[in-house]
């Protein structure tokens, strides 16, 4: 493919070379980014159950704070461990073949839930349940980017965390229901996940490889004959191969090399100041409200933040498509850092201050996270683009691993207020990177 223009941001070149990014939506557009859709959908879902389930688990099998962290954080792990792998082995070998693989293991891994009898057990599962899902994190948007034209792109990358929300909120509200039929039902809430894995099975088989990516590897005819097949615009597709120029091939390491490395940097570091205090407050939000002064039995602010976080997601739709890539970044972590800050500033505060800040947090957060499926895919050029997105979605779930499994224990240790203290720092990390380093990707050519 044609080598980037800049070090900031895959090319965004004139003329024909643009053709194949402006053909009209079609079916199999919105048939590849619903099929995207589920992995998001599982990872919201399973965090969810997981925080929910959690009590009544621990009661059950009979372990502490420690395992509750480690069973939070072990999906988290498992992300991060398939995204880089399977996001460097889909540059090598292609996306369509890893993209049906990775939702057999999440089914697999979802129905023996219910047969766990320890503690161990559970984290091994969820720990491949994470594998999957990291899987098809790298996956999913790399195949939405490669095959969507641009100016539907930020759109429908960014309603996949739309749907990463409807998976959460669904696990809050079924999960809250299930788990208060008391026994064993947190046995069957774990497996339900399996129920939209093995449909996600199912739909995908037949999803073709990537064009862009076939042409990459120079398989010209083959990526011609997937275009044809999807009754895509061969005209177009033309004008791409016309104006394609065979390059060497790339290395891995060049994603910390002087041309790219400072989209890595930046990628890195904006995601995991988004991740790390959105999975660590709402992997254990009821302890979180709970040190608020909102007491247990107040389902009602749980309910609340919970429709606050789907109205974030959704509202973040609209900023995508109005506000730059650039702009959104960094005026979103002005507003979380404002809203959270007063909660490690003034712990004590009323409840009637606090609680409110924290629904403006919850729906800024909400919103910005639509950027982690949108801006990722657009840093980096075809033949590093799903190693670049499986790095960033891996090393943000480390953090996101870290944290979760640090929060419960630095609530007890430190406080309250040192632990909202260290999060705004994180915040803080993520704004200063943003202002560094953060390019302006909207609108530019996959190439």
């Amino acid at each position: 493919m044609p080598q980037s223009k800049t070090s900031s941001s895959p090319s965004e070149t004139g003329g024909s070379a643009t053709a194949f990014d402006d053909v009209p939506l079609n079916r199999f557009h919105l048939r590849i980014t619903a099929l995207t859709f589920c992995a998001n959908y599982s990872d919201g879902y399973e965090l969810g159950i997981i925080s929910i389930a959690l009590p009544l688990i621990a009661a059950q099998l009979g372990f502490g704070t420690v395992w509750e962290g480690l069973l939070g954080a072990s999906a988290l792990i498992g992300i991060f461990l398939g995204s880089i792998v399977v996001g460097w082995a889909a540059d090598k070998i292609g996306r369509q073949r890893l993209y049906t693989v990775d939702f057999l293991l999440i089914a697999g891994a979802s129905a023996a839930e219910f047969f766990v009898t320890s503690p161990t057990q559970l984290f091994i599962l969820r720990l491949l349940i994470g594998i999957g899902i990291g899987a098809d994190y790298a996956l999913g948007p790399t195949l939405v980017a490669e095959f969507v034209p641009r100016k539907y792109r930020g759109g429908l990358l960014a309603s996949l965390t739309v749907l990463w929300t409807v998976g959460y909120v669904a696990a809050f509200f079924l999960g809250n229901y299930v788990v208060s039929l008391g026994g064993e039902s947190w046995r069957w809430l774990l497996a339900s996940s399996c129920i939209p894995a093995i449909a996600v099975v199912l739909l995908r088989i037949g999803v073709p490889e990537s064009p862009r990516w076939l042409l990459s590897q120079g398989r010209v005819e083959q990526a011609r004959a997937v275009v044809g097949r999807l009754r895509g615009d061969v005209e177009a597709f033309e004008d791409l191969v016309r104006n394609h120029v065979a390059q060497r091939r790339v290395r891995y390491r060049e994603l910390f090399g002087k041309k790219y490395w400072r989209n890595t940097a930046f990628g890195t570091i904006f995601y995991n100041a988004q991740v790390v205090p959105y999975f660590a407050i709402y992997t254990f939000l009821p302890l979180v409200l709970l040190k608020m002064g909102v007491g247990e039995e107040d389902t009602t602010s749980d309910g609340l933040l919970n429709l606050f976080l789907l109205a974030g997601s959704l509202g973040g739709l609209w900023l995508v498509a109005k506000m730059s890539r650039r702009g959104l970044t960094i005026w979103s972590f002005v507003v979380l850092i404002a809203s959270m800050a007063p909660m490690a500033i003034w712990p004590d505060a009323p409840t009637a201050l606090l609680f409110p800040l924290f629904l403006v947090f919850t729906f800024t957060m909400s919103a910005a996270v639509n950027l982690d499926q949108v801006y990722p895919p657009e840093l980096f050029p075809t033949d590093l683009r799903s190693s670049g997105v499986g790095l960033l979605n891996g090393l943000s779930r480390v953090g996101s691993a870290i944290g979760t499994f640090l929060l419960p224990l630095a609530l007890d240790s430190i406080g309250f207020s040192p632990t909202m203290l260290i999060l705004t720092l994180v915040l803080v990390l993520g704004l200063g990177a943003s202002l560094l380093w953060a390019p302006e990707t909207k609108n530019s050519t996959m190439d």
